[in-house]
């Protein structure tokens, strides 16, 4: 049996066990659970049954597709009104907790937790700011350089963190960043932290890492400029300007891609590290990681940062493609066996679409631009593999939470895991997730207020895109799109 073959069924297994295991968890949050999680379902609900459709020999075309995300969209949205309007009734029904019976309503004294280096002073100063008409507070915990306050949201996140930060601000200036989070049992929570923690600035090392990251990456872009150029960068490294164009040309996805992280992030007025560029032999680059260093104000900035780089960078690298697909009509200046298209449904999709007969051969002409254009979409949807601090690990945190998060980064590493057994990438990727990039990032400034339906939608269409790109062609798929050198 082949890799694909085994691939396949195990994407559709991991869906199903992941969707009955939230069922589990939804029922015991009665209505408002089932709620999302049938929300969940639309958004599964498409690419479960395009893979499911290709695991039985059948392929879904992109029309097809399109119609049945249509109609999840639909769906989606009429979930997503009669979720918000119960969350809504509950909240306004929702008797606060008692307080302690020895404190003022709303402002209970401190409790020991553990060693605390708060002082009073801060301590008092937090006590202040939280009253009936933002956070019911009913405990109030130092512990190390924080404080937790558990107790009832009165209102809108929104609204109560802007509150709550801006007496916070006018009692203790500059000192102290609030936090609105949810705990371990999923209810709203307080957490302050001293501005020094979550404003450190990089270290010099790191920004010597990237340096040093960023010349090793050239030099695997050139290596593999030269490879698609027909000579040995090692044996004739006087021949290197002839493998600058396509190194530069990968280059440039890097740094659209990276720009697109920056621009969103400066919107949100949000500071990001150096990037740290990933060498790769073979493909020349995993792309890059990039650190978020300052507070993000909500889930929905947290999507954008994160969702920004990989729409620009594949955009960019589709037009790439797609332009060397219309240039190699005919003639090309790089040949390769049509089988190599196997190795993409997308890539391959789109071959067909173009070149349509010359596909059939069982050696074609490319334009350099094919080679660079899909080597980009290959390195955006690496970043946005679900798993940790990638961008696709952000974006599932943004909508899904923390915890979600955590169980589709170990569900993403074990694919890896399974998808090494033949395949040297998959293998390095999995080493690097678990290294540098397997916590999730840490939570907004407002965690409790959800992201937008069209941004639900839009990482829908981000995974539906990843697993096209990264998907190997089934035999059946390949002979009903006629690769040459198919049985």
């Amino acid at each position: 049996m082949s890799l694909t073959a085994e691939l396949t069924p195990l994407f559709l297994v991991g869906g199903l066990v992941l969707l009955g295991w939230s069922l589990n968890r939804a029922r015991q949050r009665g209505m408002v659970g089932i709620l999302g999680w049938l929300q969940s379902l639309t958004l599964f609900l498409p690419w479960l049954i395009f893979i499911a459709l290709l695991s039985a020999g059948i392929y879904l075309s992109i029309v097809g597709f399109v119609i049945l995300l249509a109609v999840s969209t639909v769906i989606y949205i009429a979930l997503g009104q009669a979720l918000r309007q119960r969350l809504l009734t509950e909240l306004q029904h929702r008797p606060p907790n008692p307080p302690p019976q020895e404190t003022t309503p709303g402002i209970p004294e401190a409790q020991d937790w553990g060693r605390s280096q708060v002082t009073d002073e801060d301590l008092a100063a937090i006590r202040s700011i939280f009253g009936l008409d933002t956070f019911f507070a009913t405990e109030i915990i130092p512990y190390a350089s924080g404080v937790i306050v558990k107790g009832n949201l009165r209102g809108d996140a929104d609204p109560v963190l802007a509150a709550l930060t801006e007496k916070m601000e006018a009692a203790r200036p500059g000192q102290w960043r609030v936090y609105l989070v949810e705990d371990g049992e999923e209810k709203p929570t307080v957490l302050l932290l001293p501005e020094r923690l979550v404003n450190r600035p990089v270290s010099q090392g790191v920004k010597y890492l990237a340096v040093g990251l960023l010349v090793a990456t050239l030099l695997t872009l050139l290596e593999v400029g030269a490879n698609l150029a027909g000579f040995d960068l090692l044996t004739t490294p006087e021949r290197w300007p002839e493998a600058l164009p396509i190194a530069a040309g990968i280059f440039a996805t890097l740094v659209v891609h990276e720009t697109g992280h920056r621009w969103m992030a400066g919107k949100y007025g949000v500071r990001l590290g150096p990037a740290l560029t990933i060498p790769a032999l073979g493909i020349g680059t995993l792309g890059t990681l990039t650190g978020i260093e300052s507070p993000v104000p909500h889930r929905r900035a947290l999507f954008d940062i994160a969702f920004a780089g990989p729409a620009a960078g594949g955009i960019f690298s589709l037009g790439v493609l797609i332009a060397g697909l219309v240039l190699s009509k005919g003639s090309g200046l790089i040949y390769v066996p049509s089988v190599v298209f196997q190795n993409s449904v997308l890539v391959g999709s789109l071959a067909k679409w173009i070149l349509g007969p010359e596909l059939s051969q069982e050696v074609i002409g490319i334009h350099p631009f094919v080679a660079i254009g899909w080597i980009g979409l290959a390195v955006t949807a690496l970043s946005l593999l679900p798993a940790g601090q990638l961008d696709g690990g952000r974006m599932i945190q943004a909508v899904y939470g923390r915890k979600t998060a955590a169980r589709a980064t170990l569900i993403t590493l074990i694919l890896l895991g399974i998808a090494a057994l033949g395949n040297a990438i998959a293998l390095y990727w999995a080493l690097l997730i678990l290294l540098v990039a397997r916590e999730p990032e840490r939570p907004p400034l407002n965690e409790l207020s959800e992201t937008d339906t069209p941004q639900d939608a839009l990482a829908l269409l981000a995974l539906f895109l990843t697993i096209m790109t990264l998907l190997p062609v089934t035999p059946v798929l390949a002979r009903f799109l006629n690769f040459g050198g198919v049985a």
